[in-house]
């Protein structure tokens, strides 16, 4: 049995559902006073439903029915003590406001922090209306640049589902997970157009337990990036394009960096991207970290640029000095029925640290042809000895 609130708490209507024969209170944005035409600015309609749903007792349902939502930056924050899960209903479409002075930097705009037990569904989506704010990001040209805001962003979080929703044109990554455990998505688009900058797909740091599947991610950078502190990640059924394809990293950028432990990315399809799977690290890295024990499998490139790519060297900017090695070690490491096309002559680049080579790299069953037809394609090999079984196309390096 459910009841509906409105403003200040009161039963704005009243009606019974029934669902598993669990009861539940249903608080409706509208009966806040969101408008949803799509100029208003609904911020505090959405914030005053959420204080009211936050502070009751038992299962809570919040619905954002269909309609445009015009709203600044807000934060859907726990504990909320007394309440057993929460599911967010989310029908509408949200638009972000454009003025950036309204938001903290690195921040997100939609920013879900501190909750058990968090269902976000509904077919609803999320436009960042990044366009306006792509010209003001330095990030792609200054090492120490102001972060823009994230689409949605989910911190210290236990217990989350999203389910089919939709992201675009977000400001700087579309979904960033920072210090989740037991995160579950699935069947989640997300768009911008390909030359938008570090509009990662999903960005996940720090976190534990992590399920992605039955998503496509078409964007202006990794579809996927994990990043620092990370294990037991699981990607599986990925359509990733455009973009730079499912990353590793950047790691070693900062001091006391978290090694990353546990990654599984599987049954996925990379089309017309930058790189496939890559693993990048940056040289002069301050302090020592690890990433180890990670598999990509049966993974297919359609058109891929770096359809295979460790990078030990990396360096985003148009030109690095010489720098001392990355310290970052890598080890552990499967590409396992690898297949398509290459867009560029090197399919397979396996550069690793001069410093810390990597250690038991493994290629299975690689098989990637040339776009082009022309010729055949190639690999690149540096501080790596690499492990072969099974077909290799291009062949091992020499």
């Amino acid at each position: 049995m459910a009841a509906i609130y409105g403003a200040e708490g009161t039963i704005a209507q009243g009606k019974t559902l029934h669902h598993r024969g669990r009861s539940s209170i249903l608080f409706n944005v509208k009966n806040f006073g969101a408008r949803a035409d799509g100029q208003t600015d609904d911020s505090k309609a959405f914030k005053a439903a959420w204080k009211e749903a936050c502070k009751t007792t038992g299962a809570v349902n919040l619905l954002i029915p269909k309609g445009t939502y015009l709203i600044g930056p807000i934060k859907f924050g726990g504990p909320c003590k007394n309440v057993t899960n929460i599911t967010i209903q989310m029908k509408g479409y949200l638009m972000a406001t454009t003025n950036l002075s309204n938001y903290r930097f690195g921040a997100g705009w939609v920013e879900f922090g501190g909750l058990e037990g968090l269902t976000l569904t509904g077919g609803g989506t999320f436009d960042g209306q990044g366009a306006k704010a792509w010209p003001y990001n330095r990030c792609p040209t200054n090492f120490s640049c102001k972060l823009l805001p994230t689409n949605v962003k989910f911190v210290a979080m236990n217990r989350t589902i999203v389910r089919n929703i939709t992201s675009v044109n977000s400001k700087f990554f579309h979904i960033a997970l920072v210090e989740c455990q037991n995160f579950q998505g699935s069947k989640i688009k997300i768009s911008a157009p390909a030359d938008s900058p570090n509009t990662d797909g999903i960005h996940i740091e720090r976190s534990s337990s992590v399920y992605v599947s039955k998503s496509h991610i078409g964007t202006g950078d990794d579809c996927i990036s994990v990043g620092q502190g990370n294990s037991q990640i699981t990607i599986t059924s990925i359509s990733c394009g455009p973009g730079h394809g499912v990353s590793v990293g950047s790691l070693g950028r900062y001091r006391n960096e978290g090694d990353v432990r546990g990654l599984v990315v599987r049954d996925s399809t990379m089309t017309g991207t930058k790189n496939g799977v890559r693993i990048k690290t940056w040289a002069n890295s301050p302090g020592s970290s690890a990433a180890t024990n990670m598999t990509f499998e049966n993974i297919i490139m359609k058109n891929v640029t770096n359809p295979i790519i460790i990078d030990q060297a990396y360096c985003p900017f148009t030109s690095c000095p010489t720098k001392p090695p990355s310290r970052v070690k890598l080890r552990d490491i499967h590409f396992k029925n690898i297949r398509g096309t290459s867009s560029s002559a090197v399919a397979v680049a396996l550069e690793c640290s001069r410093g810390i080579p990597c250690e038991n790299i493994y290629l299975e069953n690689v098989h990637l042809d040339l776009a082009s037809e022309e010729k055949h394609p190639t690999s690149s090999c540096k501080n790596v000895e690499a492990k072969y079984i099974g077909t290799q196309i291009p062949p091992p390096c020499a």
